[in-house]
């Protein structure tokens, strides 16, 4: 068919609308955050320092790129007007790009300024009230979850009504684009994090032998300004990129299925929108979890309100596949995806919490000195890898199975759906990312302004579980470039091979 159903159509402005509802719920708890009172003083006078170092390292790094982006979109235009593409084809593919830059630029510099608003309130409340500090930085964090989520949304399917079939030329577009400032930010930003601080505790730790974050040691501040720049816009960028990556592939081999039912090009949206709408419940979900069951855990109450966006997830796309799609198959390939998403924050929370049998094991073996307690490190983190290696392969493997027998274009689509449902709660991700660097920020100001012990030890527990949530999104950022990669391979395989048969030799120098 050449247009989309009545339903789609609707389904499709439906999708739009839960894309600008991601952006105004960011907006509301932007809001909610800023209006928490920021405290006076010494802290205040930290956080400044904090503020200024993280924008001006962001400005710098903006103004190298701006050349690039438009020499590459001058670039992108010219080869496809070049190769006899249609003129709004080649147009839009070029503006594609820049809006995936655009975009990805918008989630990290928003979404770190937003972090350096939530540290400081974060900060001024613990002490008080556990509960109202895990709100504070979680939601600060939540504000470029949603944008990440929105944004990402809202560009695919704006992209997907303006040209239906041809969509995924100039999605192609938009992937690059967020691709090439998520390389700048994500790079950049984490060579920038690991310099200033392995830095900072070469010059306190080693040469004057006073503790981390010590008010005494100025280079503590580009410490704390290199965790928003590298942890919160360098890593939101990265799977913004992985969001728009997985949903471009998804595209490509759905019209590649059958160019006359837009049903394999418009599921993987919904899915999208269906994980927006339960990232929304979840994250709002976080401070409100019974104290009986988190038992002051932060992790744990982030944990809860994961599985709840995955339930509320994982019924909704059934119905959707059972009713829309009249094709279960692209149930089971979503599901497998979402609960490898599960399945990274059990085995982060076990190999990183400090109440678990992994950490405590490297805590003894610091008793018989350095040597045993960096291989005991060493060895606990390849084998947790192996794990998530092992979660990642049975995913591809059972995403290919589903769809036995349709041939390796449906055997691949199955890939793509399972990175679609391993990054639909992409709002969760990026909000447990983000929070992280707040909390660390939160006790770096606390302990550089010779804060009260109490407000201390809150801020350490809030540390505590940010270890573990930045541990996660590391894990699905790297899985969900891994399944991008292979659909994406296979979307390129089936293009430069449309309408006959073709043999790729990874062997030949040439591919």
């Amino acid at each position: 068919m050449e247009v989309p159903t009545p339903f789609e159509q609707t389904a499709l402005y439906g999708v739009i609308f839960v894309a600008i509802g991601a952006l105004l719920y960011a907006a509301l708890l932007a809001e909610q955050v800023l209006r928490e009172p920021k405290g006076s003083g010494r802290m205040v006078e930290v956080w400044e320092g904090i503020k200024q170092g993280a924008n001006a390292y962001l400005k710098r790094q903006f103004k190298s790129i701006l050349l690039l982006v438009g020499v590459l979109a001058v670039i992108l235009y010219a080869s496809a007007a070049l190769a006899n593409v249609p003129y709004s084809i080649s147009l839009g593919r070029a503006a594609a790009f820049l809006m995936g830059v655009f975009f990805s630029a918008s989630v990290g510099y928003l979404g770190m300024n937003m972090a350096v608003q939530g540290s400081i309130r974060t900060s001024n409340v613990a002490g008080k009230s556990f509960r109202d500090a895990l709100r504070i930085s979680y939601r600060s964090g939540t504000v470029t979850g949603m944008l990440t989520d929105g944004l990402g949304l809202f560009g695919g399917t704006l992209i997907f009504i303006l040209f239906l079939k041809d969509s995924p030329e100039v999605l192609l577009g938009f992937g690059f684009g967020g691709t090439l400032l998520a390389l700048f930010m994500r790079v950049g930003g984490g060579i920038y994090t690991k310099a200033a601080d392995v830095g900072a505790d070469l010059v306190g730790k080693v040469e004057k032998g006073i503790p981390e974050d010590d008010p005494r040691n100025a280079a503590v501040v580009a410490d704390l300004v290199g965790d928003n720049v590298g942890d919160c816009a360098g890593m939101a960028a990265d799977i913004f990129e992985s969001y728009e990556v997985t949903m471009v592939s998804a595209m490509l081999l759905g019209l590649a299925i059958t160019p006359f039912d837009y049903k394999w090009i418009v599921f993987p949206l919904l899915v999208r929108a269906i994980g927006v709408i339960s990232t929304i419940v979840g994250t709002y979900c976080v401070s409100l979890w019974p104290e009986s069951w988190t038992k002051g855990n932060a992790f744990k109450a982030m944990d809860f309100s994961y599985d709840l966006s995955s339930a509320i997830s994982i019924i909704s796309t059934f119905f959707l596949a059972l009713y829309y799609a009249q094709d279960l198959r692209v149930f089971y390939a979503v599901a497998v995806g979402v609960l490898l998403a599960i399945s990274f924050n059990k085995l982060a929370d076990y190999f990183t919490s400090p109440h678990r049998k992994p950490v405590d094991e490297i805590a003894k073996s610091s008793k018989t000195g350095a040597a045993t307690l960096l291989l005991s490190g060493l060895a606990l983190g390849f084998e947790s890898t192996v794990w998530v290696l092992t979660v990642i392969a049975a995913t591809i493997v059972a995403s290919t199975i589903f769809f036995l027998g349709g041939g390796p274009i449906l055997a691949m689509y199955g890939v793509a759906l399972a990175g679609i449902g391993m990054l639909t709660h992409t709002g969760n991700n990026v909000s447990m990312d983000t929070y992280g660097p707040i909390a660390d920020n939160a006790g770096g100001i606390a302990e550089m302004a010779e804060a009260e012990e109490e407000k201390k030890r809150a801020l350490a527990a809030l540390d505590e579980a940010g270890n573990t949530t930045k541990a996660v999104t590391k894990a699905i950022a790297i899985a969900s470039a891994v399944l991008a990669a292979i659909s994406l391979f296979a979307s390129y395989a089936e293009s430069i091979g449309a309408g006959h048969t073709i043999t790729l030799d990874i062997a030949e120098p040439i591919v």
